[in-house]
């Protein structure tokens, strides 16, 4: 037998799975397939009952037939040895078989018809009549004539006397029955059907309304930043008396606690935002004044080989100490929402002046430009774009060895927006860093150990891991976006910023 084919699923459901489907529709299939229990379980009992009592009645009548023609008080009529002639019987109905058997013949056996008549017997009726017990109890046979209930009967006489009543009135009765039954049990099923379709769909709403409650939940941005959990159950489908209401008052609970908690977690960041902001902000001073007598030291004294090798280590730690708390003051003065110093900058312009800058710090690389014919203007912080195209840059040059070649591409996109490409053929980003690339303090395994020269991302020796932090922090703050794509030999970032209209 051929399997049937697969069913096509809405929002993981499919009709060849029950436990797939909606409660309200597996409530109304059961309590339709009760109903189709019932209305069997009825019908077969009114089938039943009702063939009993119409074979009871007509038993009374083949009876009262039967002895209309076995009356011995009748006259007998010539050619039958004085026995009286069954089938001149008077109060028979039409139909009614009457037949003599003697001797092991039908002697006499006929029909009556409606025109008072007798019809004849078939041979094979014939036969089916002489198999009959004179035990005077009904038994259905099938005649020529349709269907009879039959009763033979020995007379006074020595013979046999066979009455028959067609089983058509019986048998038109029940169908009438079976077919009124079918019709009216249809008809109520599908009422029943529909007004119980109705009634679940009504009594289900409240569970909609709490999936609807926990869905909106479900798409609020939790993961950061301050949220403002505002969904609740409705106080009519939140009652704890009923059990509907009770799963609405346990998930206003949940709510409160994931609020309370989500509360808590942003007073923390805040906190911790503002002591990174203090922190940074006063660390700069003494920074400088390391940075200011380190040189001071440079220029005064002397020093042996020895001792100027530690100055100059100290200085570069300084430096590089200097540009750590910068970078952690920029990010958290972005987390804070601080408003941007927008104005026009020329996108293509910059993008030169920061490669030409990197093209001089790094000259052992290969950087190529590709610019658009007329120059694109956005509207952002100028200072925190650079730092932005900086870091972009510098994570390439860190990541890569000399005579990788890093090319930065300015175009316009078919949305307008303006895109920047800053694409290396290093050795790519390991497979399994690429999603925690633009994590703050993220680092490549392989940067762990020290290496400079895992390609794309995370930081090596001398990085903060925080470049690619404020690169996505700084597109994000003038409404755009950034991506990565990593392969060997090919790892691309893409900056996606609003353009000024008209420019």
């Amino acid at each position: 037998m051929p399997s049937l084919p697969a069913v096509a699923s809405t929002h993981g459901r499919s009709w060849l799975k029950p436990s797939t489907w909606h409660l309200r529709t597996r409530l109304v299939l059961v309590a339709m397939a009760l109903l189709v229990a019932i209305c069997g379980a009825v019908g077969l009992f009114s089938y039943a009952s009702m063939d009993s009592f119409l074979t009871r009645q007509l038993d009374e009548q083949l009876s009262q037939a039967a002895s209309r023609s076995n009356d011995p008080g009748r006259p007998p009529l010539g050619g039958f040895n004085g026995r009286p002639d069954p089938l001149d019987s008077r109060g028979q109905s039409v139909g009614t078989l009457n037949a003599r058997i003697l001797n092991g013949q039908v002697n006499s056996a006929g029909f009556l018809a409606s025109d008072t008549t007798r019809s004849p017997l078939s041979a094979e009726d014939k036969e089916i009549l002489l198999a009959l017990q004179e035990d005077s109890r009904p038994v259905d046979r099938t005649l020529s004539n349709g269907e009879y209930r039959l009763i033979a009967v020995e007379t006074n006489y020595g013979d046999v006397l066979v009455t028959g009543l067609p089983l058509a009135g019986k048998e038109s009765t029940l169908t009438s029955l079976v077919w009124t039954f079918v019709f009216v049990s249809l008809g109520g099923l599908v009422l029943i059907g529909l007004a119980g379709t109705i009634l679940i769909r009504r009594t289900m709403q409240p569970l909609k309304q709490l999936s609807e409650v926990a869905t909106r939940v479900s798409r609020l941005p939790l993961d950061a930043g301050e949220v403002a959990l505002a969904v609740r159950v409705p106080p009519s489908n939140s009652n704890p008396g009923t059990e509907v209401g009770s799963v609405g008052h346990a998930l206003n609970l949940m709510l409160d606690n994931v609020a309370n908690a989500l509360q808590a977690r942003q007073q923390s960041e805040t906190k911790v935002r503002q002591f990174v902001a203090d922190a940074s902000h006063e660390l700069r001073t003494p920074l400088t004044a390391i940075r200011g007598y380190t040189e001071l030291m440079r220029m005064t004294e002397n020093f042996t080989p020895d001792g100027r090798k530690s100055l100059a280590r100290v200085q570069s730690q300084s430096e590089r100490m200097t540009t750590l708390v910068e970078d952690l003051l920029l990010l958290a003065r972005l987390d804070e929402g601080q408003p941007l110093k927008l104005s026009e900058v020329d996108l293509t312009q910059l993008v030169i002046e920061t490669v030409s800058d990197e093209k001089i710090i790094a000259p052992g690389h290969n950087w190529h430009l590709e610019l658009p014919d007329e120059p694109l203007a956005v509207n952002a912080d100028a200072s925190q774009l650079r730092q932005m195209l900086v870091n972009l840059l510098s994570n390439a040059r860190k990541h890569t060895v000399p005579g990788t070649t890093v090319t930065t591409a300015v175009m316009r996109s078919d949305d307008g927006s303006a895109v920047v490409t800053v694409t290396d053929d290093g050795t790519g980003i390991p497979p399994e860093f690429v999603d925690h690339v633009f994590a703050r303090f993220a680092r490549a395994d392989a940067a762990r150990t020290g290496s400079s020269r895992s390609s794309g991302a995370g930081a090596s020796e001398g990085s903060s891991g925080l470049g690619l932090s404020i690169v996505q922090s700084v597109v994000e703050a003038h409404g755009g976006s950034v991506e990565v794509n990593s392969r060997p030999g090919r790892t691309q970032f893409t900056l996606r910023l609003p353009v000024i209209n008209g420019l």
